[in-house]
């Protein structure tokens, strides 16, 4: 999955509330997506996948259950404004059909997926499909692809802070097992069996529609009134995979379980098969399982968190302890296989060695309270502020819009600025004290590292005048980031001093990066980011030409913000010095490869302190609460 989810742009609006990676060590473990519908507000949208294909090969109408119901419950972790009634289906065919017996096969699998929808009160309005998945070659040999329905859900949030992961919290705790499927432990179609190299027949699915809805119902309830600290669907790889992948998250902690109250003395269908139910991380389990006891929902208390890195399983006698780090690894491993086709062996090994090695570790700044108004800011403005601002956009960018909110947020007077109003003279930047040249992909990144951009700057006379002027004046602001940052470092505008300029390069891993890390502040003179100065914050990258080639030795260069690891991946493109971001020798003009305005609300990090629920905003906000102040001062 790592190498899936890691060089794909998972921070892309600033309105990413739950994406794929979970926890201190930032695995992409969560159960489904979710985007938040607007920068202000606490709705957002959800949805998650399911597919059964192994278990459709040995019976197609339970295969389509099974991905009906793996959708649900991976989109059960988010808190849905109307409840299962509120969710719709999307289905995508994959199916070898005009092969004996397939168009058959198909039918039944179709006329389940229909049944069950109705069953459960939901709709499947659209999807697609792909019925030729066969291939034949010259010797007349045939390879048919298993019948497939890849089934997708979505859903309206209701509160996108409450959305619950599959990271344990490192707190005294119980682990709920809720049964969703009302069947018996059955292990066809399982990945247990494809491992003993069987496809198996007794494979299980949901017997009860009406009490899958109503123990969803129960879950969800649990959820919207903060019960469940973290969850996990239990699908591929069986009651044991789930249970392992969350420890995974942190280097901390374990579980110690008794299985007993599952009434199945064979462990090996009690570990490994897959139908549909949820294991929960809650504080009080007794209590938990009586509140689901009276929706008549079944649940058992199966174990509880512990304080140590230890992974105990006891069922009916037989007892047995796992190695959790030397499972990850286990699970990790084809991922890193995977890399190694793309990265290199050298990266890809230097990720393997380092992804559990590499935490995230916070530090606030002093006196940080959450709260807009420590800033004297409101949620909702009236008025202009004076403080006159422009976002500076080329063709194919994509972080305008973030990036406009969080100053608007901060103060400031906001207005869109495209290269063409700059080119054709209808802009000149002569009324704004501060311009932010953003980031996302432009000219869709195929001129390398803003080289188009930079061009368009300086072969069109007016957008050069204006800029110039710009940068002339004493009472100016500049931030870059990402293709902004790449900008500004082929313009010269950080370091016109020096003779030998910096170089935006390739990230050393050949690929594009896209991660939550850890950064650390830097003392600076920094206009910005000076006052933050001994912090330590997460921070979204999402680039592909992120490595700073500084050619001077470091203190030449005014660093305003270093990667809190000097290896890869958590210096995820192998810049000199680790540095992540530069400052102009005044202070003013700052150029930095991470999105900070991709991490405003502690919803938009992948993993925030546990401590801090009531937070507004992050620190990051005063990046430009600090710049808002600074040209107050220098207009009075």
């Amino acid at each position: 999955k790592d190498w899936l989810t890691n060089k794909v742009d998972r921070s892309v609006t600033g309105r990413i509330a739950l994406q794929q990676t979970a926890g201190s060590v930032q695995l992409p473990l969560n159960d489904c997506a979710v985007v938040a519908l607007d920068y202000q507000g606490r709705s957002g949208m959800a949805t998650a996948l399911g597919h059964a294909p192994v278990a459709a090969l040995a019976d197609p109408a339970k295969g389509s259950v099974l991905a009906i119901a793996e959708s649900l419950t991976n989109i059960v972790f988010a808190p849905l404004a109307h409840g299962l009634k509120g969710v719709s289906l999307s289905a995508n065919w994959m199916w070898p059909c005009k092969n004996p017996g397939e168009d058959a096969r198909l039918y039944e699998a179709v006329q389940a997926a229909s049944d069950f929808a109705v069953a459960l009160g939901i709709n499947i309005p659209t999807g697609k499909d792909s019925l030729s998945m066969t291939q034949k070659y010259k010797d007349g040999d045939k390879v048919y692809a298993p019948g497939t329905v890849i089934i997708t859900s979505a859903g309206e949030v209701s509160d996108v802070r409450k959305c619950v992961s599959p990271a344990l919290k490192h707190r005294p705790s119980q682990i709920v097992y809720v049964d969703l499927s009302n069947d018996a432990f059955r292990l066809g179609g399982s990945s247990f069996a494809q491992i003993t190299g069987r496809v198996g027949m007794d494979v299980p699915t949901v017997q009860d529609a009406e009490y899958f809805a109503r123990a969803f119902a129960a879950v969800q309830m649990l959820i919207t009134e903060g019960r469940v600290m973290a969850g996990h669907d239990i699908s591929a790889g069986g009651l044991i995979t789930a249970l392992l992948e969350m420890t995974f998250a942190d280097n901390r902690s374990g579980l110690t379980l008794t299985l007993d109250a599952l009434g199945e003395k064979d462990i090996v269908k009690v570990l490994f098969s897959e139908r549909p139910s949820l294991v929960l991380q809650v504080a009080d389990g007794a209590a938990v399982c009586e509140m689901l006891a009276a929706a008549g929902v079944r649940a058992v208390t199966i174990g509880e968190v512990n304080q140590q890195r230890k992974f105990s399983v006891e069922n009916y006698g037989v007892q047995f302890d796992l190695m959790i780090d030397q499972l990850r690894d286990t699970w990790y491993r084809s991922s890193y296989l995977l890399d190694r086709r793309q990265s290199g062996a050298k990266k890809a090994l230097e990720r393997f060695t380092n992804y559990k090695n590499q935490e995230l570790h916070f530090r606030f700044p002093e006196g940080f309270t959450g709260r807009l108004s420590q800033y004297g800011l409101e949620a909702k403005r009236t008025g202009r502020s004076g403080v006159k601002a422009a976002i500076i956009r080329e063709k194919g960018v994509n972080g305008d819009r973030e990036m406009a909110w969080i100053m608007y947020l901060a103060g400031m007077d906001v207005k869109d600025v495209h290269m063409t109003d700059l080119i054709e003279g209808r802009e000149t930047l002569e009324d704004v004290n501060m311009i932010v040249f953003v980031g996302g992909f432009s000219n869709s990144d195929v001129l390398g590292s803003a080289k188009g951009w930079a061009g368009a700057f300086l072969y069109n006379e007016k957008a050069k005048q204006a800029l110039d002027r710009f940068y002339a004046r004493p009472d100016t602001l500049s931030l870059g980031v990402c293709n902004g940052c790449q900008l500004m470092i082929e313009l010269g505008l950080v370091t016109p001093e020096h003779a030998e300029k910096p170089k935006m390069l390739h990230n050393d891993s050949h690929k594009f990066e896209s991660a939550f890390l850890g950064v650390e502040i830097q003392p600076s003179n920094s206009v910005m980011l000076g006052s933050l100065a001994g912090s330590s914050l997460g921070i979204w990258v999402s680039h592909g030409e992120g490595k700073f080639q500084l050619p001077y030795a470091e203190d030449r260069y005014n660093v305003a913000l270093k990667y809190a690891y000097d290896q890869y991946p958590g210096n995820p493109n192998g810049s000199d010095y680790n540095v992540a971001g530069i400052v102009s020798a005044d202070g003013r003009h700052l150029a930095m490869m991470p999105h900070l305005e991709r991490a405003l609300r502690p919803w938009n990090w992948a993993y925030y302190p546990e401590d801090r629920t009531a937070d507004e905003v992050t620190p990051w906000i005063e990046a430009f609460v600090n710049a808002a102040r600074w040209i107050r001062e220098k207009t009075k």
